[in-house]
């Protein structure tokens, strides 16, 4: 066996969060975390209009969740650090003016990920994920605030990938005008067929055999197993990674008819997400429709691992 190399650290600056992740390549050859932080500070408000642009507040938080997640990295003397943004930054117009700040507060350069790229470091994400390794033919779907990835894989090599404009955070601000009110039925009928629809034209072939084996990665999932694990009182990890479509109807069900103070009340609701997570439960299950799911397991095994992989090969 070889001895454990020196770590990476990677910073992903999401629609919706923040993310860190220090890691290793163990004496196994392995990917091995070290440490994983997310902090949400949404710094994608308004990315549903024709031109979109960050917020000075937006970016005031973005730097200050980079600068503390750095520090996080820090203590482990990571030998390279990689510092990426997708769709938020990637649609927005002042995108390079917030690159600039970063670049004079910080030092790193961020790098842009474009969708097509986005969609193959999940996919390498995921193949790092050792619970994951007895799937060989299938979909995957990571859920962000700003797009949606859809990857298919055959003898667990990707035949396609593609990133389609249907995050969470994009969808509720186009659709759903009140979103601190109860689900408005109009609203949500048309968020799923704006899905539906998108799915269809996107020229992304679903033709696994269903019900089709599917991993889906995201904010949202982990929700789902947080409101879960809350109402059993085990933490996350302890909660099934299977989970069945039918528990995605569920949640939505219990949380439609809920303002947001109520939504914000249910033990286990992530507070930043409450507003957003009837547009990203509505998305899950018209992707599940679309794909021929019934279930699908869960895994952290994302973009941030996917950059890793890369970093440490």
């Amino acid at each position: 066996m070889n001895a454990p190399s020196a770590p990476v650290a990677i910073i992903d600056i999401g629609s919706n969060s923040i993310k860190a992740l220090v890691a290793r390549r163990a004496s196994d050859g392995t990917i091995e975390a070290l440490a994983n932080r997310t902090l949400d500070c949404r710094i994608s408000a308004g990315i549903s209009a024709v031109a979109p642009s960050l917020t000075e507040d937006g970016m005031t938080r973005g730097l200050a969740a980079i600068r503390e997640l750095l520090d996080v990295a820090t203590p482990f003397a990571p030998t390279r650090i990689a510092v990426v943004a997708t769709s938020a930054v990637r649609d927005a117009q002042n995108g390079g003016e917030f690159r600039a700040r970063v670049l004079a507060a910080t030092g790193h350069t961020i790098r842009i990920l474009s969708g097509e790229d986005e969609a193959s470091l999940i996919g390498l994400g995921l193949t790092s994920d050792p619970d994951l390794a007895h799937l060989r033919d299938f979909y995957v779907f990571d859920l962000g605030g700003g797009s949606l990835e859809c990857l298919a894989f055959r003898e667990r090599r990707i035949t396609q990938a593609l990133s389609l404009p249907l995050g969470c955070v994009r969808l509720t601000e186009k659709f759903i005008a009140a979103p601190a009110a109860p689900l408005d039925p109009d609203a949500a009928l048309g968020v799923a067929l704006h899905v539906r629809q998108k799915l269809k034209n996107s020229g992304f072939r679903f033709d696994l055999p269903a019900p089709a084996a599917a991993v889906f990665t995201g904010g949202t999932i982990t929700t789902l197993r947080a409101l879960k694990g809350a109402l059993h009182g085990v933490p996350v990890a302890e909660t099934p990674a299977l989970v069945p479509v039918t528990q995605v109807s569920f949640v939505l069900d219990e949380i439609a008819p809920l303002d947001i103070a109520d939504r914000r009340s249910v033990p286990g609701m992530p507070q930043a997400r409450a507003d957003v997570l009837p547009a990203a439960l509505l998305t899950v299950l018209a992707v599940a429709e679309t794909a021929g799911i019934d279930q699908f397991y869960h895994s952290l095994h994302n973009l941030r691992w996917g950059l890793a992989a890369e970093l440490l090969a």
